[in-house]
């Protein structure tokens, strides 16, 4: 099972880097949001992949018996999870401040929007 999800985890992280290199901030963001979703991926397949003992210590036990599931990276992934959504949010409403603002979603166009004839903001030391 794992090769499976070794080969899934690379096919994201390759659409992932090519979304991110696109012109479009739409296009770059679904790229961050797979860019997540792969390190999320990898990060579980990491923990080994066992169905049949849950990573519940008995009782009168000590310590986790042999061939549990590792619970650290599931923990990792549910913090990753929460992380990647609220980036994602700031993100989401940046690009859609700046389309309001300058009019496209063109990374090449917003340099060309950017007003030229004001001047910098005093540097304040």
């Amino acid at each position: 099972m794992e090769p499976v999800f070794a080969l899934v985890v690379g096919i994201f992280f390759a659409a992932a880097f090519y979304l991110m290199m696109s012109k479009h901030i739409i296009r770059v963001l679904l790229g961050v949001v797979l860019l997540g979703n792969a390190v999320n991926m990898l990060i579980f397949t990491a923990g080994r992949l066992t169905p049949a003992i849950p990573p519940i210590i008995p009782a009168g036990e000590t310590v986790l018996p042999a061939g549990t599931a590792n619970p650290l990276p599931q923990a990792l992934i549910l913090t990753a999870i929460v992380i990647s959504f609220s980036f994602f949010c700031f993100l989401l409403v940046l690009t859609w401040r700046a389309y309001q603002d300058l009019g496209t979603d063109n990374t090449d166009d917003m340099r060309v929007a950017e007003p030229v004839d004001d001047p910098a903001p005093p540097m304040g030391y």
